[in-house]
């Protein structure tokens, strides 16, 4: 990002990406996405295609409502996120199985997950208001 940008302006710039609209960018190699604005739930599906076949990897960040998807692990994802100036306590790693039911299609289970120092002493995410927060999250930014 340049450091002459801010996110109060809502765009990411990231020299050589690939823009699926101003607010969701995709880094050339990494298949990481960076999610800031709803994007289709098509997307999401070509993207579970690419890789895995029935499930793409994503981080969120509670903290500013963003979402990576993506990569081939949840800490490539994590990485990203954190270039772009995201707090470390605030990102947890997910699975969304795009062809599942809404209520169904998110798996909280990552290694970026377990922080014994904050209470999280697995790869789930144990909070309840947490995982609420991430399923909002989520809806939210993928339609």
């Amino acid at each position: 990002m340049n450091e002459d940008q801010s996110w109060s302006t809502k765009t990411i710039l990231i020299s050589n990406a690939r823009v699926y609209n101003a607010r969701v960018t995709e880094t050339p190699g990494s298949g990481i996405v960076i999610v800031t604005e709803p994007i289709d739930a098509h997307r999401l599906t070509e993207m579970a295609a690419e890789r895995f076949g029935d499930m793409v990897k994503a981080v969120v960040d509670a903290n500013r409502r963003l979402l990576a998807l993506g990569g081939d692990l949840h800490s490539d994802e994590e990485a990203a996120l954190l270039a772009l100036g995201s707090t470390q306590s605030d990102l947890w790693g997910i699975n969304i199985y795009p062809d599942q039911p809404r209520s169904e299609w998110i798996e909280f289970d990552s290694l970026i997950n377990v922080r014994p120092r904050f209470g999280n002493r697995s790869r789930g995410v144990e909070d309840a208001a947490t995982r609420q927060m991430i399923r909002e999250i989520v809806d939210s930014l993928i339609r």
